[in-house]
């Protein structure tokens, strides 16, 4: 979906239920209320796709580096913001670290519904403390271990389970793998690595996608299906 569908994709994020309406929303909001001044800061966006959160960081003032594994997105990025000086975007599996980055250097870490595509999440972290200045945070969107729960093949909550299914984000079926966990595996993965989690939230459709589709915000509104984490690097 993000490499041979990546403009597919761009298009359809800009505007669509879950992410324009839900997902995006309650990550910036968390944002504004825990970094309400980001002009000057330096951010890393982990997972950037086609670059909604890089426009929005910008527009707060920040100066960027975006980050994604599908070259096709980082295409995207470079030629959506190839003239801002303030955004560096390039290609880098984020499952092998971050090398091509200090240590200490970045105000935020900001990663959007990318992390449940990571098996193992403990190096992920470890890499974003590493990179994060004292007292830099850190804010995670990724699946709600309750709502995966209800779709694992063995029935054990606890596993950590490889789960394929098939997705119409962009008109077409595309088959997509990703990782459920347990939420005590998930919230262990950021305090092992030196972060204390300072708000935890699982979403809120706005008001704009409950008059244009009643039943995607009645089901957002009362099921779980994402979880919203902002943390601080620990001194």
């Amino acid at each position: 979906m993000y490499t041979r569908y990546a403009r597919a994709y761009a298009e359809a994020v800009k505007d669509n239920d879950y992410n324009a309406e839900f997902e995006r929303p309650t990550t910036l909001a968390m944002l504004d209320r825990a970094m309400p001044d980001l002009a000057g800061h330096r951010v890393l966006d982990l997972g950037c796709g086609s670059g909604e959160y890089v426009d929005a960081l910008r527009a707060r003032g920040a100066q960027v580096t975006a980050v994604d594994l599908a070259e096709p997105m980082v295409a995207l990025v470079q030629q959506r913001f190839g003239d801002d000086d303030g955004v560096h975007c390039y290609q880098q599996d984020l499952a092998l670290g971050l090398p091509m980055e200090a240590d200490g250097q970045y105000d935020l870490v900001l990663s959007s519904l990318m992390v449940h595509y990571l098996e193992d999440q403990h190096p992920f972290f470890a890499e974003c403390a590493r990179v994060l200045k004292p007292d830099g945070h850190l804010l995670v969107s990724t699946h709600s271990p309750v709502a995966d729960a209800g779709i694992s093949p063995s029935g054990n909550y606890y596993a950590r389970e490889a789960i394929t299914e098939q997705w119409d984000t962009v008109g077409v079926p595309v088959t997509v793998t990703f990782y459920r966990r347990s939420l005590s595996e998930q919230v262990g993965a950021l305090t092992d690595n030196g972060f204390v989690i300072t708000a935890l939230e699982e979403g809120t459709p706005s008001e704009r996608l409950r008059a244009r589709s009643p039943d995607t915000y009645q089901r957002l509104a009362t099921q779980p299906n994402f979880l919203f984490l902002m943390a601080q690097k620990a001194r």
